[in-house]
């Protein structure tokens, strides 16, 4: 690392302001901060918030707890291929192909999304935000496998763009970026986001008699539609997978079954929710609060389904709510969002909350798009400083009637 550093310190002088490549120098200031804490330190008067850790630093902590979901993604995505082809494959076999898949993907979203805030940096000559060091790999973690990539890096510009340039860039954003890209793709080119695309099959691949690439979702809302009885239709359903258990309970919740590359695994994003809330970066209340939303409306739908009104997909459980499609990966690392969620500490409960209700509520009743976790945190994005209004409203009529003239 010293080698780095004194290379770093000879090139400095032609980034500084007047040198050679002085109209880089925000671009070189990212790279050597990425490697390196920042040299100038606070002054010794004045008043100044004095930490250990830095925005890169509180970056690359989420960077750190998104790994599990993204290594597990790889490895799923060859599994699914090589179940759906009846082919035999050890454990390295898969996670290769899964790279090999997937990388592509997270390269062409860092690509497009640098060079824009590059763009931008040098426009308005300040330093490179490091916002996009999560945006860039939570991009390609809510994408199919089958993605093209040329659609990855219109959706990313898009999004940094439209989500967040236009407001100021890093901390200005009122949407995520992130599902901001992926509802641009869902809304642009709904055939290469949704059916049966969740599966690696290339070109003159045979698969196994039965194969259907349907998540677990698209199942119960073609069950939904097919009116079949709401106690125990939806169950059923599930049940008769092409492939025995693909939909059970514990599969779910491990993560071994179709769906975007990182989001299938309950698992691998409770563990990135460890790591977040032990470090402080991410707010255990607005998790806990987005789960909590989901499963007490999946209980008030059963309650519903039991009495015969409805349909099947009101029937299915509600603890299956919480480990189906991209629940725990909205709730973990979207919801989460310290920019577009809510600030006032009473109002993460609601936010979170309302997240998870409307999550349900959009499975069970859109027709046409049963994953909810989407819509559902944009949303609540928009209505977030609504809800801290009239959080810090009430707080004030509160300390009023307990003022004394």
């Amino acid at each position: 690392m010293k080698a780095l550093r004194n290379l770093l310190d000879k090139q400095k002088p032609l980034f500084a302001e007047g040198g050679k490549y002085g109209k880089f120098h925000y671009l070189f200031e990212a790279a050597e901060t990425f490697m390196f804490v920042p040299a100038h330190t606070a002054p010794a008067k004045g008043v100044q918030v004095r930490d250990a850790i830095d925005l890169k630093r509180y970056m690359m902590t989420v960077v750190i707890a998104i790994l599990p979901t993204l290594f597990f993604g790889m490895w799923n995505v060859g599994h699914q291929h090589y179940l759906a082809t009846g082919e035999q494959a050890d454990f390295l076999t898969k996670f290769l192909l899964g790279a090999k898949l997937t990388l592509p993907i997270v390269i062409v979203a860092y690509t497009a999304g640098g060079i824009v805030e590059v763009i931008f940096a040098i426009m308005r000559k300040h330093a490179i935000n490091e916002g996009f060091l999560v945006t860039g790999i939570l991009i390609p973690l809510i994408m199919p496998v089958t993605i093209p990539l040329w659609q990855v890096a219109l959706a990313t510009v898009f999004a940094v763009l439209l989500a967040k340039e236009v407001f100021g860039g890093t901390g200005m954003n009122v949407l995520n970026v992130a599902m901001t890209a992926r509802a641009f793709l869902y809304f642009a080119y709904p055939t290469e986001i949704s059916g049966n695309i969740w599966t690696y099959l290339p070109e003159g691949s045979k698969t196994v008699d039965g194969y259907s690439g349907a998540t677990a979702l698209s199942i119960l809302n073609e069950a939904s539609a097919a009116a079949v009885d709401a106690q125990s239709g939806a169950l059923k359903a599930l049940e008769a997978s092409w492939y025995p258990d693909l939909f059970s309970f514990k599969s779910m919740f491990l993560g071994t079954i179709p769906g975007c590359i990182g989001e299938t695994s309950t698992l691998m994003c409770l563990i990135g929710a460890a790591i977040l809330i032990a470090t402080g970066v991410g707010n255990w209340k607005i998790i806990f609060s987005v789960f909590a939303g989901a499963w007490v409306m999946g209980l008030l739908l059963n309650v519903l389904a039991s009495s015969g009104i409805g349909n099947a997909f009101m029937g299915v459980p509600a603890h299956y709510h919480l480990v189906m499609g991209g629940l725990a990966f909205g709730a973990v690392y979207m919801a989460t969002d310290p920019v577009s969620a809510s600030q006032t500490e009473t109002g993460k409960w609601f936010y979170g909350a309302l997240i998870g209700i409307f999550t349900v509520l959009i499975r069970v009743f859109n027709p046409a798009y049963p994953e909810g976790i989407m819509l559902a945190v944009l949303l609540m994005n928009v209505f977030a400083p609504l809800i801290d209004f009239f959080v810090v409203d009430a707080n004030k009529k509160r300390r009023l009637k307990r003022a004394t003239v």
